[in-house]
């Protein structure tokens, strides 16, 4: 990929080394920061029609990932023109062939943009969506999952938020949320096949954001190009022979030194599931990490409503 820093795998008891290193930065142990770039306190403000891109990885979630591109054809953007990007891997033959489904739709001020990857540098996701910044001609950049999609006007008013705005780094208050589905639950199983399919979201609950997480990340297209995706961890740069925890989104926010400024943005939406495309091993391994999945999450749920 051009422009883009993909690093070569060291030996995995390194690699776990780096990743120690990396998190231990992050939270403060390590005083360390002032070995890396420094982002520019403002970048220079986009005004008039936008140009947003929006970032997503897709493995084995082709069902996820249908729901998302259908928000842009059932729901085309009017006032800033969308690059819509998915990476994903052709060995996953569910989400190529809904990608050339996809590609065959013809939306007004939307280009789709697929970029495959060998499964080693998808299941990296920092690699992915560093290339994205260091290559994005956008005036801002959307680093989101494939479970995220957008209502009616939700782009619209996403262009009217980023207008002359100088922040690194934005999010959304809020976003809708489901419960967690099952592999059998209607939902998903409306979107098995290739198809456009809408979203129902009367069953969805809101859930308040305070700061810029993995799927809500806009970031001003200057600072993108200037610092990429975690570019200087070399760590989150590493190909890998399993799906790996997103660690980088963390890294991320402390790299650009800012939890984010949050704005007002209705319609975001995102389906939640207990199966985990990425999980590998045993079926027993992948029945026992969802059941811990859906306790953890019932737990967030319930102390959000505390809050």
């Amino acid at each position: 990929m051009n422009a883009s820093s993909v690093r070569v795998a060291p030996q995995r008891w390194y690699r776990g080394l780096q990743g120690q290193l990396a998190r231990l930065a992050v939270s403060g142990v390590l005083p360390i920061r002032w070995l890396y770039p420094k982002p520019k306190q403002a970048y220079p403000a986009k005004a008039g029609r936008l140009h947003v891109e929006i970032v997503s990885h897709c493995w084995q979630y082709a069902h996820l990932q249908a729901y998302q591109l259908s928000s842009l054809v059932l729901h085309p953007p009017q006032n800033v023109d969308v690059t819509m990007t998915v990476y994903y891997c052709p060995d996953d033959e569910k989400t190529r062939a809904l990608l050339a489904f996809f590609a065959e739709q013809k939306v007004a001020n939307v280009i789709w943009n697929w970029r495959p990857l060998p499964r080693e540098q998808l299941f990296r996701r920092g690699i992915g969506r560093n290339h994205a910044a260091l290559n994005t001609r956008a005036d801002w950049i959307w680093f989101t999952d494939c479970d995220v999609v957008f209502a009616e006007g939700t782009l619209d008013a996403l262009a009217q938020q980023l207008d002359g705005r100088t922040d690194a780094l934005v999010y959304p208050t809020e976003e809708r949320v489901t419960s967690l589905l099952a592999e059998d639950d209607p939902l998903l199983q409306k979107a098995a096949a290739a198809q456009v399919v809408a979203l129902d979201g009367t069953e969805f609950i809101v859930k308040k954001i305070t700061k810029a997480t993995g799927p809500l990340q806009i970031t001003h297209g200057d600072a993108a190009r200037e610092l990429g995706y975690c570019d200087a961890m070399s760590v989150y740069q590493t190909p890998a022979d399993s799906w790996q925890k997103c660690y980088e989104d963390r890294a991320f926010r402390w790299l650009l030194r800012t939890m984010g400024t949050a704005i007002t943005l209705p319609g975001v939406y995102r389906i939640r599931h207990i199966f985990k495309g990425r999980y590998t091993g045993s079926e027993t391994n992948t029945k026992l990490r969802s059941q811990i999945r859906k306790l953890q999450i019932g737990w967030r749920d319930r102390n959000d409503k505390k809050a």
